[in-house]
């Protein structure tokens, strides 16, 4: 099972991969990363996606159907599964791990647009969710 430098390193051979990430979204802090940062810096970005990905988990309104908003308690699905937020440019896709504690991280695949695949990356990526290994 592979850890966060090698899911990250999965990541970055998917087309169009500019950049990837691990992000906890209650601390906003990266807790990896490798590639380009949008913006030139990791820290950065992590922060400002931290912020996006919190509002979107702790929204009720987009929580699955039985599921409350908020931090997931331990144990717990995150509430949603990703999130994807297109530029004239680029495809930023978020997808919210679960983790045996809290489920308060996040994949973050930076993809050039135009040689990017939206469809495989979120596929992929989703598949590296559920083998990531934390701890």
């Amino acid at each position: 099972m592979p850890g966060i430098d090698e899911s990250l390193l999965e990541a970055m051979r998917l087309p169009g991969a500019r950049g990837a990430s691990l992000v906890d979204w209650i601390s906003g802090l990266a807790l990896g990363a490798v590639g380009e940062a949008p913006g030139g810096d990791w820290e950065a970005t992590a922060a400002e996606t931290a912020e996006l990905g919190r509002h979107v988990a702790e929204s009720g309104s987009l929580a699955a159907a039985g599921t409350a908003g908020g931090t997931p308690q331990p144990g717990t699905e995150p509430p949603v599964e990703d999130l994807i937020a297109t530029t004239g440019g680029a495809y930023h896709l978020l997808r919210f791990v679960s983790t045996p504690f809290d489920s308060t991280v996040f994949l973050h695949l930076w993809l050039d647009r135009n040689d990017g695949n939206l469809a495989l990356a979120r596929i992929r990526l989703a598949e590296m969710a559920d083998r990531l290994v934390l701890g």
